[in-house]
């Protein structure tokens, strides 16, 4: 068992009264190994639904069961403090999840390839060296299911290149979730999808077939 959902809802207020429900009895088991994509037009519930994975946000109601180490959700800033440094950062991760500081800040040197803003305050940095200092963190923290929000087609190809070459080196062991309204991007990372659509998860064992259907939405 990896990492399974049963019946899990969310709701928002809506101003003036009532309630907005984005996420409508989700079910779904994913497995180390498996790299999942899930599909979904803007206002889907994308990244509600991966924040709710990763236990930033919780549900209004069902269960989250996790019996796997799983990311923040990459492309999401809340992992790091805007006012500290991102070697500042890194050392502060790297504590949290019980890893060696030295050693975790030498392999996101080199997988970031930030220079001297690594040594620079978080809040200064572009969106796309915020990509790179979350991806570099991630894989020198070694999670087994990697959380992935949109961002992992930056601007920079050659990055995007270099972090999917790093995480098919531990694909068999880990799992993937990607969140994202690209058919394209779930073609180049993974290897089952399912899609988001009025509050609801469907899954689809042929990657095809759930490309072919969300194309008709």
């Amino acid at each position: 068992m990896g990492l399974e959902l049963v019946n899990v809802r969310k709701s928002y207020p809506r101003r003036g009264g009532g309630v907005h429900e984005v996420l409508r009895g989700v079910n779904a088991r994913i497995r180390r190994g498996e790299a999942v994509g899930i599909l979904g037009r803007n206002g889907a519930g994308k990244s509600t639904l991966l924040r709710i994975v990763a236990g930033v946000e919780r549900p209004s109601s069902g269960v989250v069961r996790r019996a796997m180490s799983i990311s923040w959700p990459l492309g999401f800033g809340g992992a790091f403090q805007g006012a500290l440094t991102g070697a500042d950062n890194v050392r502060f991760i790297a504590r949290i999840y019980g890893r060696p500081v030295q050693r975790t800040l030498e392999v996101v040197e080199s997988f970031a390839e930030l220079g001297e803003y690594l040594r620079m305050p978080f809040a200064s940095y572009s969106s796309g060296m915020r990509a790179r200092l979350a991806f570099a963190v991630s894989l020198a923290v070694d999670f087994d299911c990697y959380l992935v929000d949109e961002a992992i087609a930056p601007a920079d190809a050659r990055f995007a290149e270099k972090f999917r070459a790093a995480f098919a080196e531990r694909a068999r062991r880990s799992a993937l979730i990607l969140v994202t309204h690209s058919a394209a991007t779930v073609r180049a990372y993974c290897t089952r999808a399912a899609i988001l659509d009025g509050g609801t998860l469907t899954f689809y064992e042929d990657l095809d077939e759930a490309l072919a259907t969300y194309n008709l939405l």
